[in-house]
């Protein structure tokens, strides 16, 4: 028996037909999309990105960077982590010592390359002086160690352009980056342990008084 188009079209879209038709459809769609979460469960990458938190940017020397480095270091409860290229500003050293003193537990490391021909200034021997803070150096002839970074408390992440030195901090187009956010900082001090770990120490006679550091303006 031949069936008109017209009765192929009633007889798809009667009551069941439709019912039908609909169920496939659902079906269909439900099954794409279950195709669709696999690939990505199986594209994603193991680590969660850093969550956005409070991030703010300042300029020198339109701004006093030295002030805010120092408000950041005088907060600080629990430890400071500090990689630094240069660290000749008077005020943020003075700071540092501060904190030690206040029982915060502090790591400092420095680019070897940084030991010069002048003499250390009286708030550098503060911290070779201070027990309770711990400098390291990257190794001679190795690469610059040229960040200019520290974390806070596991809290906060300081960065940028920015040089710890009275120049850099005040008279130089640098800037300043400050990220309060847990996991930005926790980053920062799983990388801070790495490059710790294989520094030198500083040298028996650089606590006597005999170690020789550049001073401000060179950096």
């Amino acid at each position: 028996m031949r069936v008109s188009h017209g009765q192929f079209r009633t007889g798809l879209f009667s009551s069941e037909g439709r019912t039908a038709f609909i169920h496939r459809r659902r079906f269909a769609s439900a099954l794409l999309a279950g195709f669709v979460l696999v690939a990505i469960a199986v594209a994603a990458p193991e680590s969660s990105p850093i969550p956005r938190g409070a991030t703010s940017i300042h300029y020198a020397p339109a701004e006093n960077l030295e002030r805010i480095d120092v408000a950041l270091i005088d907060q600080a409860q629990r430890e400071i982590d500090m990689a630094a290229y240069v660290l000749t500003d008077w005020p943020v050293m003075q700071a540092l010592s501060r904190a030690a003193r206040r029982g915060v537990k502090i790591r400092i490391y420095l680019d070897y390359g940084r030991i010069g021909q002048r003499d250390p200034s009286a708030p550098f021997m503060d911290l070779l002086d201070n027990p309770d803070i711990e400098i390291g150096l990257k190794r001679a002839g190795a690469p610059l160690m040229h960040l200019k970074s520290y974390q806070i408390d596991g809290a906060i992440l300081r960065t940028g352009a920015a040089n710890f030195s009275a120049s850099g901090l005040k008279k130089q187009d640098n800037d300043l980056i400050i990220v309060e956010n847990p996991a930005a900082a926790a980053e920062f001090k799983r990388r801070f342990e790495e490059i710790f770990a294989g520094s030198e120490p500083l040298p028996a006679e650089a606590h006597d008084r005999r170690m020789k550091f550049f001073e401000a303006g060179t950096g």
